[in-house]
């Protein structure tokens, strides 16, 4: 690998792929504005969403965007901040996804508000009260700081400000998704969210759905190059996803538990853990098997050593972080508000009663939209930059023998 140059899509066979990808990409794209402005004509009438469940589908691929936009800079951080040679190779690609992700998730945001148009508000005026107007910061200077940051990367000139710059993007992005987990954790009217656990696990869950990511695009890129990553190297990155998976796994455990022992809790742990139908499933299947359980299964198991298989584990970590944002954002929505907590009240509308959500096409076309458009944007850059991550093996011997 070392000294020799790979590009995305190299040779006439390859490059019809990728026309034939950013043509797919484009599609979904299409699809996306077409059911934007569908909504913009006709309401969210159209949607699942109503006064009661407010953050429907596309949040939950927002959000997750996002999250792992956040993380997935934590492949950077490991070479520039920590000094892991393994790593330096591939932070310029870590830095390129964690921009792509982010206009991805910000995009979907953008096109599920109601009034779009008055961005610049949110854009101009803060309320320094407000965790979203302060959200708003942290994402413009996620952008400023991540992009200084891939230019020091990608500039040898520029190379003795990669440190600095990496620290300053490695406190960003803490900040960014404590403020991230901190939406959730400071409404207090929700038996589902309201807890200060929020934050640290946001952070846990960025670290782990963004590696997830980082190993699934390297895969695609060395497998398109017909690459072989190292053994060593590949056994390095998939056991750091395991503690990842491992510690999400039990910050998961300790809200829940820690909910049991609030007496005023347990309707909602028994409708999230037992009795709460789709978003149940969600949790034990989604979240926590299909998300946690299997891949640490797989990430342990001696066919580890085939990269496929570390493959089909990251991607089923990205699978279940998705239920786990849709468990998150929408079943802690559906459960009833205590309006008035230690009083009974009653009306004709909804009290007391679980909020039926079910999504349509158009929220799934606007959540796609952020995937398409975090894709077309890596695979052009990785196209005609030199983002593909190239490993000097003799250079790294010292580190890979050190384990």
């Amino acid at each position: 690998m070392n000294g020799t140059s790979y590009a995305l899509g190299v040779g006439e066979d390859k490059s019809a792929l990728f026309w034939t990808l950013l043509a797919l990409g484009g599609l979904v794209l299409l699809g996306t504005l077409y059911a934007f402005f569908t909504l913009e004509h006709h309401g969210h009438a159209l949607t699942g969403m109503d006064n009661q469940i407010v953050w429907g589908l596309p949040h939950v691929f927002a959000v997750f965007l996002i999250v792992a936009a956040s993380g997935v800079l934590n492949v950077a951080s490991i070479g520039s901040v920590f000094g892991k040679k393994v790593y330096k190779a591939r932070a310029p690609l870590s830095g390129l996804l964690a921009l792509a992700m982010m206009v991805g998730g910000l995009a979907v945001l953008v096109l599920d508000l109601g009034r779009p148009e008055r961005l610049t508000v949110a854009l101009t005026h803060y309320n320094f009260k407000s965790i979203f107007a302060l959200n708003m910061i942290f994402y413009n200077g996620f952008f400023a700081i991540v992009g200084l940051y891939l230019l020091t990367l990608m500039d040898r000139k520029l190379s003795p400000w990669s440190k600095p710059l990496g620290i300053l993007a490695f406190l960003w992005r803490l900040a960014l998704t404590t403020a991230t987990g901190s939406i959730f954790g400071f409404i207090v009217a929700r038996a589902g969210f309201n807890s200060a656990l929020y934050a640290p696990m946001f952070i846990l869950y960025s670290f782990t759905y963004g590696m997830a990511v980082f190993m699934v695009v390297q895969s695609i890129m060395y497998k398109w190059n017909d690459i072989q990553v190292d053994a060593r190297i590949l056994a390095k990155m998939k056991n750091l996803l395991a503690i990842f998976i491992a510690a999400s796994l039990y910050f998961t455990a300790v809200l829940h538990l820690t909910n049991l022992y609030y007496a005023k809790q347990w309707e909602f742990e028994r409708f999230i853990l037992l009795e709460g139908g789709v978003y149940t499933w969600m949790f034990w299947a989604g979240q926590v098997l299909l998300g946690g359980v299997l891949p640490l299964i797989l990430l342990f198991s001696p066919l580890a050593r085939h990269p496929a298989t570390v493959f089909v584990a990251a991607l089923l970590v990205i699978l279940g972080g998705h239920c786990q944002m849709y468990v998150t954002i929408i079943g802690g929505q559906a459960f009833p508000l205590d309006l008035f907590p230690g009083w009974a009240e009653s009306s004709s509308f909804y009290d007391g009663q679980i909020h039926p959500y079910t999504p349509t096409i158009w929220e799934l076309l606007l959540g796609l939209g952020g995937i398409a458009i975090a894709f077309l944007i890596t695979t052009v850059a990785v196209r005609v930059l030199g983002f593909l991550p190239q490993d000097d093996l003799k250079a790294l011997e010292p580190e890979l023998k050190a384990g």
